[in-house]
């Protein structure tokens, strides 16, 4: 339920209903976490980010709408469940948010995530629509690191889907290469050993240079 014109309100209940599935890794996939009623105005307050690449919030300019839906991602409610689903405590693991607009013909290649990111949280924040019908974009829950058409499970980054998975050495994914607008959130639930502490700094560095760099960006 919408609380205001500058709030949202994430179905935390449809968060608490998913199952945790395991085919191709232990994944919770959330259709609507962001309501259909809350969606429109939310991709319509995004920020115009025309580079490619992961911003820090920090390094752009946010509407209240925007902020706040950021704050819920940051809170300890969200943190709280996704320990409770996944069995994880989580108390202590550093988090790091960053905001994507654009995807490049470099992005999207096989990968798993850095060892240094205990948990890979993905909300998707695009109006469905013909792009994704192509399945160019979409994330892609693979089976090997090989073959992008080896997959479990396939997530069009549309409609307020929000995708949770703890990462590990077997976690690949990646999706068909797209080049284009495409919002995505992602939040990570860090570990607390000096490989994340090095990942946060050059996230907090990114924050400020990025800020400073691009025209528009910042605050």
């Amino acid at each position: 339920m919408t609380t205001s014109e500058t709030t949202v309100q994430p179905d935390y209940a449809a968060l608490a209903a998913a199952p945790v599935s395991t085919d191709p890794f232990p994944h919770v996939l959330v259709p609507n976490f962001i309501r259909k009623d809350d969606l429109p105005r939310l991709f319509a307050a995004m920020p115009d980010i025309q580079a490619g690449g992961s911003f820090p919030p920090a390094s752009l300019t946010l509407s209240p709408l925007v902020q706040s839906l950021v704050d819920a991602m940051e809170g300890p409610k969200l943190r709280q469940m996704i320990a409770d689903k996944l069995g994880l405590d989580l108390d202590h693991a550093p988090s790091m948010l960053t905001i994507r607009g654009r995807t490049r013909e470099k992005d999207g290649r096989i990968h798993t995530d850095s060892l240094a990111k205990r948990v890979t949280i993905l909300l998707y924040l695009n109006p469905a629509g013909e792009t994704w019908e192509k399945q160019e974009g979409c994330l892609r829950l693979l089976r090997g690191p090989h073959d992008i058409e080896d997959y479990a499970k396939e997530v069009p980054p549309v409609d307020g889907t929000l995708l949770i998975f703890p990462n590990g050495p077997t976690t690949w994914h990646g999706h068909r290469q797209f080049v284009g607008q495409r919002y995505t959130i992602q939040l990570n639930y860090m570990t607390e050993d000096a490989r994340a502490r090095s990942e946060l700094r050059r996230h907090q560095l990114s924050a400020v240079a990025k800020k400073l760099a691009i025209p528009g960006f910042g605050g």
